[in-house]
């Protein structure tokens, strides 16, 4: 790739973050060792080269979680408010370098800066809640069968929690999980995305700072860097407990199994093929700023986008001619520069994989009704800018069925009732996000029913992207399940215990079984 001069303003960043030229690989506070392959990083918005920075080898990884294990002996004797004061800590320390952040989550990955700052925003306000958490991880008190008896629950840390993120949030998802880990008493071992190392850097020496001023040993929070080989020491190490990965069905089911054969616990993310179903009652202003935004934001590199717009034929027309109008209004570009909706893609075999999504549309019968294709020129040397398109398909169409990680549309028919439309937004093995766009109260419940909608998420009047920490973000079927954020996510990384004790001067048995000597 041609040398390209990074941004003095991204200089800048990285000397906030603590970015050198060459970073080490594997971390676990100050100290630093890696001995691999060297993986460099370049930006999709310029092709500059960023950084390098160094893989971990399996004799790094070995260090680490010996590391990452001796540090949980001590955290998880800490309280856990303490612990929460550190994390609050954590918290402060992101506000601080809110911006230098946001922008190198915006330069590295391609999203726009104000969802990169909204990214950075994320991570804030999970330590709020994580904060909150840490004075009320709370278990039952059951009356017992037997007379003198108490019986109760409570959690207790469940150890080494394993990270596997993916780029499209580099830094968000990572703090979904760690941020409750910790206060939970786990230590955690991050293998950031090989696309976004830096990210993970920068976090890295964000909380090995604020642990390190907290005298509090440096593996409570350590880091990898690597490709899938990394993902698999952690995947069949039966010290970690614990693997949260985030990323694609296909990588999710190899995690999966390698996990379940030692019986560990896998908490995945996954695809989602997300829908909004567009019913007679809805308002179209609304329904056209929701499903724009769920569809290019990001570039279309959202777990959550908007994959699938699915019409009752009454407002389809009307619909669709507001879409191709909103889109020929789109502005790509440079996505550090705010007046631009779109960024790049985050590589180029992400261009590849659009290209091909949209051929397949072609082939199998689509109808492209905005066309897509690559953009070259001045500001698009970097290869990574595509167009969004929009194709009116059916559901039943092979691409359609699939997940395509790029601002590809797909509108879709539906006569009749809004049950109708519920059957076909649930015709596809991913169960993420979804919603209705909808002033029927009668189809807004029936959506959110139990006969109704099978995704995690499902929205009423709003889109299928964007949320709050407040709830659990997860989905169903091929999605892998798993919920993080808010709730009582918390409780996954936990083990629980069931206690009863006796203050009695008898021993009676449970059931009233009898057994004198």
């Amino acid at each position: 790739m041609a040398e390209v001069a990074l941004d003095f303003g991204i200089q800048r960043a990285l000397e906030k973050l603590g970015i050198q030229q060459i970073n080490e690989g594997s971390s676990t506070g100050k100290n630093f060792f890696s001995s691999g392959e060297i993986i460099s990083s370049y930006s999709p918005v310029d092709g500059a080269l960023i950084a390098k920075v160094k893989s971990s080898s399996q004799d790094d990884y070995e260090k680490v979680m010996a590391t990452a294990t001796e540090a949980f002996e001590v955290w998880r004797a800490v309280t856990a408010p303490q612990r929460g004061e550190v994390v609050r800590q954590f918290g402060e320390k992101l506000r601080e370098l809110k911006e230098p952040l946001g922008k190198l989550v915006s330069y590295e990955m391609g999203k726009s800066y104000q969802e990169g700052l909204g990214e950075v925003q994320e991570m804030i306000d999970i330590c709020d809640f994580a904060v909150g958490l840490s004075r009320q991880l709370h278990g039952l008190t059951m009356h017992s069968e037997r007379p003198g008896h108490r019986m109760y629950e409570q959690y207790h840390p469940l150890g080494v929690v394993g990270i596997i993120s993916a780029f499209n949030f580099p830094v968000a998802v990572w703090a979904w999980n760690t941020a409750l880990a910790w206060v939970c008493g786990d230590v955690c071992v991050w293998k950031p995305s090989e696309k976004t190392p830096l990210c993970g850097i920068a976090c890295q020496n964000i909380a090995a700072e604020v642990f390190a001023a907290n005298n509090m040993p440096e593996g409570i929070s350590c880091l990898i860097n690597g490709d899938y080989r990394v993902g698999e020491f952690m995947s069949h190490d039966k010290r970690i407990p614990l693997i949260s990965a985030t990323g694609s069905i296909r990588m999710g089911k190899i995690v999966a199994q390698a996990v379940a054969a030692r019986l560990g616990k896998s908490l995945l993310e996954l695809g989602g093929n997300n829908a909004i179903i567009v019913t007679p009652e809805a308002d179209i202003k609304m329904t056209v700023i929701g499903a724009v935004f769920g569809a290019v934001g990001t570039a279309g590199q959202r777990c959550t986008s908007t994959r699938r717009l699915i019409i009752h034929e009454s407002v389809y027309d009307q619909v669709k001619a507001a879409l191709v109008d909103a889109y020929q209004q789109l502005r790509i570009g440079n996505p550090l520069d705010e007046n631009n909706h779109i960024g790049p893609l985050i590589d180029k075999d992400a261009v590849v994989n659009y290209q091909k999504a949209l051929n397949a549309v072609v082939e199998q019968g689509g109808t492209i009704l905005v066309e897509g294709g690559t953009l070259h020129g001045e500001g698009y040397e970097s290869g990574c800018y595509v167009k969004p398109a929009i194709v009116e398909a059916v559901n039943s169409m092979e691409i359609v069925q699939h997940e395509t990680f790029a601002p590809v549309l797909y509108l879709l028919k539906y006569k009749g009732g809004v049950t109708n439309a519920i059957a076909i937004q649930n015709d596809v093995v991913q169960g993420l996000s979804s919603a209705i766009m909808t002033s029927n109260l009668r189809e807004a419940e029936k959506f959110l029913s139990a006969s109704g909608s099978d995704c995690g998420i499902a929205n009423v009047n709003i889109g299928t992207s964007g949320a709050e920490i407040g709830g659990a973000f997860g989905g169903e079927k091929e999605t892998g399940g798993g919920r993080e954020s808010g709730s009582d996510a918390w409780k996954i990384y936990m083990r629980r215990q069931t206690n009863t004790i006796n203050y009695t001067e008898d021993l009676p048995l449970a059931q009233g079984i009898k057994f004198d000597l």
